[in-house]
């Protein structure tokens, strides 16, 4: 019997979960969505363990491809404790916002084809974890770091005993399909937390631990992580000069977004012409989802800080009592 271990379980063509076993110890690190579930159990059995066993389930962050399955596999699991940011622990207990918002979008018979029923999860088992708070799964002791950039309630979990950190979405999208000829790697800006100062610190705070790998939700382990930052880096920096130039116009978010699917396909193929990755056709189907919402986040952020810079003058242009 491996007494540590940690096993990607796939829950759909662009994420994982993770089940990290520490002897009879079980935890699961991100959730997917409730359809996901079956699959997070079936793994379980697979490695001889059963739900009380499991004592934590953990997530990044709260949006729904990585939480939206928290509550239905916190009532598979009798013995667990969902651990999170402390902005995230709150939607896992009162979700209607989270819902709300994503029904809005989708319509109720979509959300509940992408992500089923999400579930309030008592608050006496929801563990809210503070910046470099440390959780015990057997002899494992696991410490949390806050990383905004992409979401202000996000966290990525260090496992000095695997020599890893769980990622979720702070060290970017690293598709396997898409490194047949070497590493390609795309920050997430989706909407609405994107910061890029917040997000080059968060990918230098992972780096900074000094791990052996990464375990990414979007997705697997990846051991060059200085390829994978450098990456990251030249892509943010990239948008967030899209994102100072969509702020100094006037256009409306739905031709920010329009222009910025545009300017993402492009620079996204010409880093694949430059490296000589092989990307065709199937490469940017593979992208689509990410490219949008890559785009929307960004028109969000530019929007939000034309916002800003508009009531900063209002405020400059008022009388003074």
């Amino acid at each position: 019997m491996t007494d540590h271990a940690s096993f990607p379980i796939p829950c759909d063509p662009l994420t994982v979960a993770y089940l990290r076993m520490a002897g009879d110890a079980c935890a699961f690190i991100e959730t997917n969505t409730s359809h996901a579930v079956p699959d997070l159990l079936a793994a379980l059995h697979s490695h001889g363990r059963q739900p009380a066993d499991v004592l934590y389930v953990v997530v990044t962050h709260a949006h729904l491809d990585h939480a939206a399955g928290a509550s239905a596999l916190m009532q598979a699991c009798p013995n667990a404790m969902l651990l999170a940011h402390p902005r995230a622990a709150r939607h896992m207990i009162e979700p209607a916002k989270l819902i709300a918002g994503a029904t809005a979008v989708y319509g109720e018979t979509r959300f509940a084809e992408l992500y089923g029923t999400i579930s309030p999860i008592p608050a006496e088992r929801v563990r809210a974890l503070a910046d470099g708070e440390a959780f015990t799964l057997g002899s494992a002791k696991l410490r949390v770091w806050h990383t905004a950039g992409h979401a202000n309630h996000h966290m990525v979990i260090h496992d000095p005993t695997l020599d890893t950190v769980y990622t979720g979405d702070t060290f970017g999208l690293v598709y396997p399909a898409l490194q047949g000829r070497g590493r390609f790697a795309l920050p997430s800006t989706s909407p609405t937390g994107f910061d890029a100062a917040e997000a080059h610190k968060s990918i230098d705070r992972v780096l900074a631990l000094g791990t052996k790998t990464v375990s990414l939700t979007h997705y697997g382990p990846w051991p060059d992580l200085s390829e994978i930052a450098g990456q990251l880096h030249r892509f943010i920096d990239l948008a967030e000069s899209w994102v100072v130039m969509a702020a100094a116009g006037n256009e409306g978010a739905e031709a920010i977004t329009d222009r910025l699917k545009t300017a993402w396909h492009e620079a996204i193929a010409a880093e694949g012409d430059r490296r000589d990755l092989g990307f065709d056709e199937a490469s940017f189907r593979l992208l689509a989802l990410d490219i949008d919402l890559n785009a929307q986040g960004l028109a969000f952020a530019a929007h939000a800080r034309r916002a800003v810079a508009a009531a900063t003058v209002q405020r400059s242009a008022s009388p003074s009592p």
